[in-house]
């Protein structure tokens, strides 16, 4: 089969039965993936300041300065948090914020420098394109200047948080104040090219259309072709509850996992050079999580030992490593854990 075109996908996405997709993209991801090896990370989400001043309306989680619980974490938290990832053997932190009106290249230089140095084995995946952006605008630099100066420091990953939906429509009715969706290309392609891999995502369940979702997969599978960049994708439901966007438009729900597993298994067969998928069993729950590995998904994600921004919007679904390990056994695949950039630290038998 060819590449598969944005009509294609868009027909599979309306009218295709939901078991036949998932075996297609269960037959293309056995094409990549022939070993049936699914793997997983250990690592902890440290969210250093939860002050935001983009105020989107689809997150529960932001807080303004003045706020009474506002924080920006000090160095000495952040280095207690990594500790206690360590003692359980992870080995990345997603390190993400809010997008703080005051903070400049400098902090996050020293911020960067100071966990490289003190805590080498530990990868910073870190700081979405919304946050690039912002401390471009208030340094004064390029987003290029910006990602060469973090990564001279120890800056060697990036999520692809941010992205929603890669099409201005939307994003003008969810996140108004937020960077456009050639900046979020712009950001990326950015940091391909000074050497710092990342990752796109797909939130979905808001307003967007079919279209405007093979619009978005379509933008990031051709920045891939360019780049190469991009280590997986990710993809996950809108969470409704404590957010502005469910006030706003009351009719917006969860996303059925019937709706989750066919955009996954579409974006598995369209995204034909993304190596990796991920499962979003943090939004889905653990039994959807499993599931999504028959659906195209190869990697089960990470066991996040803190998660505060989807929590806040009402999932709060848990998963340790032994529970990882049984779900993927439980399909006839082999768990293997993993480091950022998905080389196999250590298997576990079938």
């Amino acid at each position: 089969m060819g590449r598969l075109t944005d009509k294609e996908a868009l027909d599979l996405i309306r009218h295709a039965d939901l078991n036949e997709l998932g075996e297609m993209a269960l037959r293309k991801k056995r094409e990549l993936h022939p070993d049936k090896i699914t793997t997983f990370i250990v690592d902890r989400n440290i969210n250093y300041t939860n002050i935001c001043w983009v105020n989107c309306d689809f997150c529960a989680f932001y807080r303004h300065a003045k706020d009474d619980d506002a924080y920006i974490l000090p160095f000495e938290e952040i280095g207690k948090k990594i500790e206690e990832l360590i003692e359980i053997g992870g080995t990345q932190i997603l390190f993400q914020g809010g997008v703080h009106p005051k903070l400049k290249i400098e902090w996050y230089e020293d911020l960067v420098e100071w966990i490289h140095k003190n805590y080498p084995t530990i990868t910073i995946h870190g700081f979405s394109a919304v946050e690039i952006e912002y401390i471009a605008r208030i340094s004064k630099l390029s987003y290029k200047e910006v990602l060469e100066r973090l990564h001279k420091k120890g800056l060697f990953s990036m999520p692809g948080a941010g992205a929603e939906i890669l099409v201005d429509r939307v994003r003008e009715i969810i996140s108004p104040n937020k960077l456009t969706s050639s900046e979020w290309l712009e950001i990326h392609k950015a940091a391909h090219e000074v050497g710092i891999k990342t990752t796109a995502t797909m939130m979905f369940g808001t307003v967007e259309s079919d279209e405007e979702i093979v619009e978005h997969l379509r933008k990031i599978r051709e920045l891939q072709d360019e780049t190469g960049g991009f280590r997986a994708f990710i993809m996950w439901s809108f969470q409704p509850y404590n957010t502005k966007l469910k006030e706003k438009i009351p009719n917006i729900g969860k996303q059925s996992p019937n709706r989750y597993l066919r955009l996954l298994a579409v974006s598995r067969l369209y995204l034909d050079n993304f190596k990796n998928i991920q499962s979003s069993w943090v939004t889905q729950g653990s039994y959807i999580g499993q599931l999504a590995l028959l659906f195209g998904a190869n990697d089960l994600g990470s066991t996040m030992m803190e998660e505060n921004v989807v929590a806040a919007a009402g999932a709060r679904n848990r998963m340790n490593q032994e529970e990882m390990i049984r779900l993927i056994k439980d399909i006839g695949e082999i768990p293997a854990k993993r480091d950022t950039a998905y080389n196999i630290l250590e298997k576990y038998a079938a």
